[in-house]
């Protein structure tokens, strides 16, 4: 690996420069011990309670922390021990005019119920006109289950229509009176018009509707636990697991265990420089391309180990970059300022070759539809062909450097490097534009598997994460790897792609946990410049690097006290040549 001059880079890889009328879950209404009488605890005097007191060191509030543990009885089924905990505490679940409204829609007692509504402590008149609607609403569509079209048009005009709300909604109720199948229709608005629905979903809707002053939200003890759980899962540095046992008794806490640390296995088919690795969307392909003129498909076995499965031959010049197609039945791989490949991942037959005249190609990748490839050319223009290869659309002008990573969203958004310091998102559909804006050159970067966020690898040794969905903003900054004149890429990987990696010239991995920016790991093993790394998505032990030491390694977690050589895989080699034989 030698140096070059900033103006004509030899390679492409060279940068120039639930319950009772109480609790509602679950839409059920347990049925309560026959030994209490709801009536005769509600007849017992309460003690008088402080609203004001507080319990704990964050000021909780006493009132609401024993109201949530009585939803949570309710919602659990225990009726009874939730009745009592009101009893004892002093501390009713909801107030008695609440009580009272809750009894009233259960019961069907609609023209008591939209008293009761004006009475529970709601000052919002918009909340209360939206509730009006609901309980009507449902008031109108029991009078046409019970056949009484007259009532039922009677409430449409006289009650609910003066509301003056929804009257798209107002002219569907309309039609149902007229339809003679008034139970199946759409509706203009694609609200879904149904029958009746049973009361104690009504109070579920209205329960979302009401402030949670007044009808506390549904399971909402369990709603605490769960964030908190997932706080202290997101706070952990380590957390890289799919499944696991989770426990209320202790806080949440991984090792260093979990981050795929141990080479496992060590692949040396290339006989040059590797410079890119691409792990298939279904993780059950690993591809690479190297300096070499080729590129080799990999076969992932159930342990993270791979397997060769096929070496692709036909370029004439190094093998730049592979792309995956977006259903992994097919693969793209381009030769540095050359042609495009398409290939058949199952038998490795070249089934395409992509070219625009004597003007070489830079860069590649598919669009969503996976029913076109794209690629960067040395014109700076950008191309789109069908799979046939009939050109669909170039974009002329400064679109893409000589040296640029391409990838299209699931949007179809184009991205690339267009300038030394920028990187376009082009709209495909509407022609807008759009730009990340660096300080300093741009090396390389890849998107993350949700389109939602770019990893941008600068020449001052960082990467930063950008948020392109919406308002395009920088959300943090990862230092650490060593990078002075080649280009080095990152990637998004682990659990719910919770850690950054990335390659480096130091001959190192480097891993930081992507919510903190913390280094966690440097992974030595490597005699050369890491240049490629790729996380398995489909399993987060497993991740995979190329380097100029001409060898991938595949990591696994640190369990595994050796590794095996491509040649321990007994594959049986295949090499595929453009024409298709082999």
């Amino acid at each position: 690996m030698g140096g070059a001059s900033d103006e004509e880079p030899p390679s492409k890889r060279v940068k120039a420069s639930s319950t009772d009328h109480r609790g509602l879950s679950n839409g059920k209404l347990p049925k309560e011990p026959s030994s209490f009488s709801f009536s005769a605890s509600m007849a017992r005097p309460l003690a008088l309670q402080d609203d004001d007191e507080v319990i704990g060191s964050k000021g909780v509030k006493k009132v609401e922390f024993v109201r949530i543990i009585t939803e949570a009885l309710y919602s659990l089924g225990y009726s009874k021990t939730g009745a009592y905990l009101e009893q004892e505490s002093g501390i009713p679940f909801h107030s008695s005019t609440v009580t009272v409204f809750i009894q009233q829609i259960l019961d069907g007692s609609w023209d008591e119920s939209l008293t009761s509504l004006h009475k529970i402590g709601i000052v919002d008149e918009t909340i209360i006109k939206l509730a009006c609607f609901i309980i009507l609403q449902q008031k109108f569509f029991e009078l046409l289950d019970g056949e009484k079209t007259m009532d039922a048009l009677k409430t449409l005009r006289t009650e609910i229509a003066p509301l003056s709300i929804n009257n798209i909604r107002v002219r569907e109720l309309s039609s149902l009176i007229l339809s003679p199948s008034p139970r199946i229709i759409d509706g203009i608005s694609g609200l879904e018009l149904t029958k009746s629905k049973p009361r104690s979903e009504l109070l579920e809707d209205l329960q979302k509707l009401f402030p949670p002053n007044v009808m506390i939200p549904e399971r909402r003890l369990l709603q605490l636990v769960e964030q908190a759980l997932d706080l202290q899962r997101d706070s952990c540095l380590f957390h890289n697991s799919l499944v696991g046992e989770t426990s209320l008794f202790i806080d949440h806490r991984c090792g260093r265990d979990k981050i795929p640390s141990q080479t496992v296995q060590i692949l040396q088919e290339h006989n040059d420089e590797v410079w890119y690795l691409q792990y298939s969307k279904n993780g059950k392909y690993l591809a690479s391309s190297s300096s070499d003129h080729s590129a080799i498909i990999w076969e992932v076995n159930p342990d993270g180990r791979v397997s060769l499965k096929h070496t692709l031959i036909g370029h004439q010049k190094p093998v730049s970059c592979v792309s995956w197609s977006p259903n992994d039945d097919q693969i793209l791989t381009c030769g540095l300022e050359e042609v495009v490949r398409r290939w058949d991942v199952s038998s490795g037959e070249c089934l395409e070759v992509y070219e625009k005249g004597i003007i070489g190609t830079i860069s590649c990748c598919w669009s969503p539809d996976g029913k076109s490839v794209i690629s960067g050319l040395t014109d700076k223009s950008i191309i789109m062909w069908d799979l046939d290869g009939k050109e669909m659309e170039c974009f002329k002008g400064q679109k893409t450097l000589r040296i640029s990573d391409l990838q299209m969203t699931s949007e179809r958004k184009l991205i690339t490097i267009w300038k030394e310091n920028s990187i376009l998102i082009l709209d495909i559909e509407s022609g807008d534009e759009r730009c990340i804006k660096e300080d300093q050159s741009i090396v390389s970067f890849t998107l993350s598997g949700d389109n939602k966020f770019l990893l941008v690898s600068l020449a001052n040794q960082e990467l930063h994460l950008w948020s392109i969905e919406g308002h395009i903003r920088l959300i943090s900054k990862y230092r650490g790897y060593k990078r002075s004149r080649f280009i080095v890429r990152g990637c998004f990987g682990g659990f719910q792609q919770a850690f950054i990696a990335s390659g480096s010239e130091d001959s190192q991995v480097y891993i930081w946990h992507r919510g903190s920016g913390e280094l966690i790991e440097t992974l030595g093993g490597h005699s050369g410049a890491v240049n490629c790394v790729s996380w398995n998505p489909s399993n987060p032990h497993i991740m995979a690097s190329a380097s100029d030491d001409r060898t991938i390694r595949i990591w696994g977690l640190n369990h595994h006290h050796h590794h095996h050589h491509a040649s321990d895989t007994n594959s049986k080699t295949c090499i595929h040549y453009c024409n298709g034989s082999s």
